[in-house]
């Protein structure tokens, strides 16, 4: 355990606590949300080390007196007892946590190979993560959305957002983290005639969601058009250019959003997942201690590897980087997630304990 860290922590969140109390901080909602959001991350860590504290402590005092009355011997050895429990919670408390795990995310699913197939599946998953998040209390909204013929999406961006300050700093990010990757559907599509099984596949990418202060984009590096909806959207549609398309030179990205009305409103929707994607770039670059699980997920895409399967016939889900299997798949696309997101948020903590982040991605 290192008491270098710990005590620099322990200053930090005194200091946070500080900050906090301070009425004036509370005159930017910006600023107040991320202090609070950082407060709520070390929370834990404060009440393990204060719970660690008392307890030695308390086995201090009792050998003291079990040294003139025999009978709080047995006292200090239950006290004994609990401590080698406390410093594994202490300790696992201080290993580097993923510096994104307070955001809110933007999720978003692509239609793959499959046609029509691959569509309908692309809305499955996005009835899931909704559903999901309404078990959760978060909020959801749909920044942009490209339908399909048959009510399926070919492409949609999904923002979601905790309410308020999240406990002990477990944000969306937290437990969606994971979703990024292929996922592969197995099922009799409804445009098979002959009733064979065919398989297809959508992907997912999570983005913790970043604010203004997180990424730095200048003006002038920006290309952006203008052109006609071609989907909802009220009267404007088809009628006037509304539709923004935002191009950032320097990286390439490039970001259509048209689900707006307004031309100014599309554009607000378009910088805001740029700022995700740009924030995600940036983590790709930075350390690999602080970027394994992004970076990860990043491969998994490009490579178009599965991450999971989806066995209609079966009633089955499979999250192929753990092994993990449970024949629930109805209540999991009904939003019951936290079987496998459970599996492999433990995966992760194990790994990290063992001192190998990569270990529940493989």
């Amino acid at each position: 355990m290192s008491s270098e860290r710990l005590a620099s922590l322990l200053d930090e969140y005194a200091e946070l606590e500080k900050r906090l109390a301070d009425p004036a901080i509370h005159a930017d909602q910006g600023t107040a949300r991320r202090v609070g959001r950082r407060y709520a991350e070390l929370v834990p860590l404060h009440k393990a080390a204060a719970e660690l504290e008392q307890a030695r402590a308390d086995l201090t005092a009792a050998r003291e007196l079990a040294a003139e009355d025999p009978s709080f011997a047995a006292e200090a050895e239950t006290i004994a007892a609990q401590l080698p429990a406390l410093e594994e919670r202490l300790a696992e408390l201080l290993i580097p946590r993923d510096p994104h795990d307070a955001k809110d995310v933007i999720v978003e699913i692509k239609a793959g190979e499959g046609g029509e197939e691959s569509a309908l599946f692309a809305g499955d998953l996005l009835r899931m993560y909704t559903r999901y998040a309404e078990r959760r209390g978060w909020l959801t909204e749909v920044i942009d959305a490209q339908d399909s013929d048959l009510g399926g999406v070919k492409d949609v961006s999904l923002a979601i957002k905790s309410k308020g300050v999240p406990e002990g700093g477990n944000g969306v990010w937290s437990r969606l983290k994971w979703e990024g990757g292929v996922h592969r559907v197995q099922r009799v599509p409804v445009t098979e005639s002959q009733g064979r099984i065919h398989t297809s596949a959508a992907g997912v990418l999570v983005l913790p969601e970043a604010e203004e202060v997180d990424v730095t984009i200048d003006p002038n590096e920006l290309r952006i058009d203008v052109f006609r909806s071609s989907g909802p959207g009220g009267q404007s549609v088809n009628t006037t250019d509304s539709a923004v398309r935002i191009t950032h030179l320097p990286t390439g990205i490039v970001v259509s959003c048209q689900n707006e009305k307004s031309q100014l409103q599309n554009r607000e929707q378009a910088m805001r997942i740029l700022r995700a994607r740009l924030l995600a770039a940036a983590q790709e670059q930075a350390d690999a201690a602080a970027s394994d699980a992004r970076k990860a997920q990043v491969r998994t895409v490009d490579r178009s590897e599965r991450i999971r399967t989806y066995n209609f016939p079966q009633n089955r889900i499979t999250d192929h980087r753990i092994g993990y299997t449970a024949y629930n798949l109805d209540l999991a696309l009904a939003g019951e997630l936290d079987g496998v997101l459970d599996a492999l948020s433990e995966a992760d903590r194990a790994a990290r304990l063992a001192g190998d982040p990569e270990l529940a991605r493989r």
